[in-house]
């Protein structure tokens, strides 16, 4: 009898005998186990996006929704942060409410800010998946491609941008930083005050998409994005819209966190 893992490689448990039949039909019913409970959470999780679709639960971009998935599915996940305005779909879900102002809510990127100090074991993982940011990324969109002027941007038809971001170099940090060895790969490009976002306190929630499809977001607390937002509209260099809108999802988030997350003001 062989045994074959799920990287196909084999390994010989001797010849039939009473102990390797044993052996296999053990291995039979777990196998059969496993794939009745697979079927049946695939149709719980079928239904619910069915319901989610039905009563208008969620607001968020399918494509946003694709990636983080994608990244749970390599296990990747741990790895990225999501900063900037998409972090609002978690708030607003995890609240049970939405925010009014639909604008705020609008763009057409997604800041993903990687923990550099996981650096060895995200190339370890990305290793083992065999693949490249940018190959993991045209697998939700065929169409992603790294832009010629920002190599630290994935675009795709639709105009989409994946940002992937990093704190500013320090304790021997790589500095530019390449995710991978593939040829045609993203770079990681330093923000200011990233760091700050990299220590302070995490949050997470399940987010829906307009399709009823769903994700696990992990980002920053809401009351570190106030004070991330109201500090990036008071630099001097900031465009006067941008600082207009960080002003604006920074009361926003405020005042959710006041009337339905009052626990995080501790």
């Amino acid at each position: 009898m062989i045994r074959t893992s799920p990287g196909n490689a084999q390994k010989s448990l001797g010849p039939r005998s009473g102990k390797t039949e044993q052996i296999y039909q053990n291995f039979t019913a777990r196998k059969t186990e496993a794939e009745q409970r697979l079927s049946d959470l695939t149709s719980a999780l079928e239904r619910q996006q069915r319901m989610n679709r039905a009563l208008f639960v969620g607001r968020a971009p399918r494509i946003l929704i694709d990636i983080l998935n994608k990244l749970a599915k390599e296990g990747l996940l741990e790895y990225f942060t999501v900063i900037g305005t998409h972090s609002l779909y978690a708030y607003e879900a995890a609240a049970g409410v939405g925010f009014g102002d639909a604008a705020a809510l609008a763009t057409q990127d997604i800041d993903l800010l990687l923990d550099t100090r996981k650096r060895l074991s995200f190339i370890a993982q990305m290793n083992s998946v065999g693949s490249s940011m940018l190959k993991l990324l045209q697998k939700v969109d065929s169409t992603f491609k790294i832009r010629d002027d920002q190599k630290y941007t994935a675009v795709n038809s639709k105009g989409f941008e994946v940002d992937i971001i990093r704190r500013e170099p320090k304790d021997g940090d790589p500095h530019p930083l390449r995710l991978t060895e593939e040829d045609d790969e993203l770079y990681a490009v330093p923000a200011r005050n990233a760091g700050l976002l990299l220590d302070g306190p995490r949050f997470s929630a399940m987010i829906v998409s307009t399709t009823g499809h769903m994700a696990r977001m992990n980002t920053i607390s809401p009351v570190a994005f106030v004070r991330f937002k109201r500090w990036m509209a008071e630099q001097p260099d900031r465009d006067t819209m941008k600082r207009q809108r960080d002003v604006l999802q920074a009361n926003m988030v405020e005042e959710l966190i006041a009337e339905y997350l009052p626990h995080l003001q501790q």
